[in-house]
């Protein structure tokens, strides 16, 4: 028979050994998380598998400087700062780290020039007045260049390379104090930087460059498109003209222009760091991003319309009308139809960079359809209609109108874009001559006519 400190020993190892089982399912379970989430990131994006083993990559490359005696002789301890500066410098995209990278060595090499010099101006004062002379030189240096980072342009794309400048300043003209070699030690800093910068674009553009230009550029014309796809089927929706091919259970392209409403920072980094970018693909050198941000702007009014449209569609459907409404429903079918198709050929224009006739012909059916809403809202008979029923269809009209405007002025955009960038014309019918007018701006896009001058063909159909 056992005893009382045996059976207590007993339930202890079986307390322990449950407690570990615990801890080892945990553990496990733990694990599995960890490996699950890092397949669905890999999964996302695979492009950051790519990213991770090219900064491994340019790590080894420039740790390479530890490894051999004769190159870790030439720059010693500093050869330190080619590591940090790969590991500051690498980004995701070219453009991103172009813009770190020479930043940062345009930075490093001002500020230990400035640096060197303020230590020699410092010296002439003597060994008394060196100290005072390097403080106030720090002090003027680092409080005017931090000034220099509220304005709205250097911040833009220079404030990272204002704060190395800074440091770079500072930590070389205080040390110099100590140290009389301040030139060799500026010298060494300076150049291992710039290899280490160096390092870092190379591999970032020889092995599978991701460019952020690109990723702006499908961006832009996926918002175009994704606007196009919720007014195509919007008309069908909201009167529940089922024969158009859509169910009311499948709506979900209704809610895919609400992406759009939230892309103003996202499409502002991009272009500012697609102006590092050099020629690549279809973008040349000096590819003029900024248009993209126009196109961005007048995207978004267009889907601040478009949500106003989304609450009509959620809350006032119409569920029956007369004939005169009937009528207009079907003319507001059409300009919504019609919105979408000339929205989602600018996008297709704008993604495959080329112009055609048929953008032009696009608008030039909307705005036909929009004068004929005009026109039937003008001569319509509105006291044999119920005005409950009236007042939500004429919003629609209004709100379809204002839709139309937004959407000529990004086809306006869109054809400067594409004059600007040199889009290629696809159309076999144009001549030449006729290519080299329209590029020149002497034929006007469609787009560009006032609405106001097809009234007389709108009222005599």
């Amino acid at each position: 028979m056992a005893s009382p400190s045996q059976e207590n020993n007993n339930k202890l190892l079986i307390r322990v050994s449950e407690l570990f089982k615990s801890l080892q399912k945990k553990l496990y379970s733990k694990v599995g998380n960890i490996v699950e989430k890092a397949k669905e990131v890999a999964k996302d994006d695979p492009r950051r598998i790519i990213h991770s083993l090219k900064v491994g990559l340019a790590l080894t490359l420039v740790s390479l400087f530890y490894y051999f005696k004769p190159l870790y002789d030439g720059f010693g301890v500093n050869a330190m700062w080619a590591v940090l500066t790969v590991v500051v410098v690498f980004e995701f995209s070219v453009g991103a780290t172009l813009g770190k990278g020479i930043n940062r060595m345009l930075a490093t090499l001002t500020g230990g020039f400035l640096a060197v010099g303020a230590h020699r101006i410092a010296t002439l004062s003597g060994r008394t007045g060196e100290p005072i002379f390097i403080a106030i030189f720090v002090f003027v240096i680092a409080s005017t260049v931090t000034f220099m980072r509220f304005f709205p342009s250097l911040k833009t794309r220079c404030d990272y390379g204002l704060s190395i400048f800074i440091l770079t300043f500072s930590l070389i003209s205080v040390s110099g104090y100590r140290d009389n070699e301040v030139l060799h030690m500026a010298h060494q800093r300076v150049s291992t930087i710039i290899i280490g910068t160096c390092t870092a674009i190379i591999v970032c553009i020889s092995i599978c460059p991701v460019w952020v230009g690109e990723e702006l550029h499908n961006l832009v014309s996926s918002n175009m498109e994704k606007l196009g796809n919720f007014l195509e089927a919007f008309g069908c929706e909201y009167f529940q003209l089922f024969e158009c091919g859509k169910s009311d259970h499948d709506n979900s392209f209704l809610h895919g222009y609400k992406s759009v409403l939230d892309s103003k920072n996202s499409e502002e980094t991009m272009a500012n760091l697609a102006r590092w970018e050099p020629g690549h693909g279809g973008f040349k050198f000096g590819h003029p991003w900024k248009q993209y941000l126009k196109i961005g702007t007048l995207t978004r009014q267009c889907a601040y319309k478009i949500e106003s449209l989304q609450c009509q569609l959620k809350y006032s459907k119409i569920q029956t009308s007369l004939g005169l409404q009937r009528k207009i429903q079907e003319t507001c079918v059409k300009v919504s139809t019609e919105s979408g198709k000339a929205l989602k050929e600018l996008a297709l224009t704008t993604k495959n960079m080329t112009q055609s006739k048929s953008s032009n012909a696009n608008i030039a059916n909307l705005i036909k359809a929009v004068e004929n809403l005009k026109t039937l809202l003008r001569i319509s008979r509105w006291e044999e209609a119920i005005p409950l029923e009236i007042i939500p269809l004429a919003t629609i009209a209004s709100i379809l109108m204002e839709v139309v405007k937004c959407i000529e002025n990004i086809s306006e955009v869109v054809h400067e874009l594409a004059f600007t960038a040199h889009f290629k014309c696809v159309d076999a019918t144009v001549s030449p001559e006729q290519s080299c007018l329209f590029n020149q701006g002497t034929i006007q896009p469609i787009a560009t006519m006032n609405i106001e001058k097809h009234e007389d063909i709108a009222l005599a159909e």
